[in-house]
């Protein structure tokens, strides 16, 4: 099952496949999300989902359950 992924401020749309890495999908969109460790410590990857759940792209895939998922990215001048 897709789900269409819609990156803000940039207002980009993708569709994915549940499970798909989120630095994947990103990459595909050509959305930059900035990478550090590349294991979830760091938190340079940090995004947000639209009902506030925040988490890390580097670390996470494309959740079930829902038809589309709005990302708010992150911008931190240190990465």
């Amino acid at each position: 099952m897709s789900v269409r992924i819609r990156f803000l401020p940039d207002d980009i749309t993708v569709d994915a496949i549940i499970g798909e890495p989120l630095l994947d999908v990103a990459d595909r969109a050509g959305v930059s999300i900035p990478t550090g460790c590349l294991m979830g410590s760091c938190h340079a990857c940090t995004v947000e989902y639209e009902h506030g759940d925040v988490v890390r792209a580097c670390i996470s895939a494309v959740p079930p359950g829902r038809n589309e998922l709005i990302i708010h990215l992150f911008s931190d001048p240190t990465w």
